[in-house]
């Protein structure tokens, strides 16, 4: 390792299924060190972690970063929106954390929306319509399946705030991740009393919310991690948020990740209230907006149905009538929580590889048509090129089936980690005193190829339309298997 030109600062992304953490130089952007742990997801009735696994992947990620972590200066973690992680008197948890792609909450969800007066209401009110994927539906649903947990909990966290609070000791979180919440309030930038009263969350129980660019706290004595004590902690935020920090997004530019969800998001000047709940309202992690949609089936779902074909991720092929709408797991956008999978059109002639393509298409498809939505907040879409981020972004399927069907050039940044990215630029921006946004623009992580746009595939995006019309019906009643 050559010697760092300015201070060290670590960032974390701890995701669903891993967590990761980079040492950056914070005067170039230079990844000087990285490290990355496994944890798990249980699987069954529900999407569930413990929390405890989060906090020893954190701890080997970083240990893994070697020298250089003891040399940071400042720290900051981007997690996994929307997981409930509740926690007892002793600051344990009380149960394994409910993920942010755990649809059991359904009816809870259906019911809150009634309850507050209507989507419209909670779009202007909340900027968010709740959905089986916010905190507020898990609290109701844990508070009507397993009331002994809820009398246990002394203290209700996401999994960002989690992590940070072990690092601290202090209980904080950010205006980027409360707001996917449900019980944050985005024109007041506060919780709402009235939907913590609606289901009976005492506010006493949530983190305090800090400010863009205020210290969340500083690193305790903690022997199994190589941090310096008095190590200054940002506030952190959600993955998105903090991918967007990562990108130096500016107001307009388009995102689109691929990770095992797939989202599309902006950063707007304008505060979203689409009481369609398809695109989110959130708040970044700076003081601007961050209008986002989001599909529960991207990149996992297809990587399932090309292992189901006995294929590798890249073996697609042109051509056929098939339609593959890849609801593997119920779906947010389309807000369908209880569809399946769904294959439509299949011929004698249909190949294996033009069913993988479908499943790409069907993916694809959602976030596009939430784009639009998107970008409409400010009213000003731009034709700059889409920015592919996340997993896939690098697979040369997804790049083509992205560029076919919106007709876009299309950008991948050469970095990677840019939750960790982002993350790091927060922690850079404790310590030098700039907007993280543009500590990531100096860094110059956006930069990467560009692909040119190509003629915008009109018939498939009419087929896949067509289908999911026709099907709605069905994927709303029928919870089996249909592929």
């Amino acid at each position: 390792m050559t010697a760092a030109e300015g201070p060290l600062v670590v960032g974390v992304d701890s995701s669903t299924q891993s967590t990761k953490a980079v040492v950056v130089d914070a005067s170039t952007g230079r990844v000087v060190a990285s490290g990355q742990a496994p944890h798990t997801v249980t699987t069954g009735a529900g999407r569930e972690s413990d929390p405890e696994q989060w906090w020893q992947a954190l701890c080997a990620a970083v240990s893994a970063c070697g020298p250089a972590a003891r040399e940071a200066a400042a720290v900051s973690i981007g997690g996994q929106q929307h997981g409930l992680v509740t926690l007892d008197a002793q600051g344990r948890p009380v149960r394994p954390a409910l993920l942010w792609n755990d649809v059991r909450s359904a009816p809870q969800a259906q019911r809150l929306v009634e309850a507050f007066g209507g989507p419209k209401v909670w779009a202007e009110r909340i900027g968010v319509v709740p959905a089986a994927a916010f905190t507020v539906t898990k609290w109701a649903w844990l508070a009507e399946h397993e009331p002994d947990a809820v009398a246990a909990t002394a203290a209700v966290r996401l999994p960002h705030d989690y992590l940070t609070g072990r690092l601290t000791g202090e209980g904080t979180t950010d205006r980027g991740d409360a707001s996917g919440t449900g019980w944050w309030a985005a024109p007041t930038g506060s919780y709402d009393e009235e939907v913590l009263d609606l289901v009976g969350l005492d506010p006493a129980l949530l983190p305090r919310l800090i400010g863009p660019g205020e210290v969340a706290g500083t690193v305790r004595a903690l022997p199994e991690l190589p941090f310096t004590q008095g190590v200054l902690v940002a506030p952190g935020t959600g993955d998105n948020a903090a991918a967007a920090l990562g990108l130096g997004l500016r107001p307009g530019a388009p995102v689109l990740s691929l990770g095992t969800s797939g989202t599309v998001y902006t950063v707007a000047r304008q505060r979203p209230a689409d009481p369609s709940g398809t695109v989110a309202g959130f708040a970044d992690a700076r003081g601007d907006w961050l209008p986002l949609a989001c599909t529960l089936n991207c990149t996992l779902a297809v990587d399932r149905i090309a292992a189901l074909l006995g294929l590798g991720r890249e073996a697609v092929e042109a051509g056929g009538s098939a339609t593959l709408l890849p609801f593997l797991d119920g779906e947010r956008t389309p807000n369908l929580p209880g569809a399946s999978g769904l294959l439509h059109g299949l011929r004698h002639d249909t190949t294996p590889g033009q069913l993988l393509q479908a499943a790409y298409d069907g993916a694809v498809f959602a976030l596009l048509q939430a784009l639009e939505l998107v970008l409409a907040v400010d009213g000003e879409p731009t034709d700059e090129p889409l920015l592919l981020i996340g997993g896939g972004a690098r697979g040369q399927a997804w790049q083509d089936t992205v560029r076919r069907l919106s007709g876009r050039a299309v950008q991948v940044p050469r970095a990677a980690e840019l939750v960790a990215l982002g993350a790091a630029a927060q922690a850079a921006g404790l310590l030098t005193g700039e907007d993280p946004a543009a500590v990531a623009r100096r860094w110059g992580t956006a930069e990467g190829p560009v692909l040119e746009p190509t003629a915008r595939d009109d018939a498939s995006l009419a087929r896949i339309a067509a289908v999911l019309g026709d099907a709605t019906p069905l994927l709303t009643a029928d919870r089996t298997s249909t592929l």
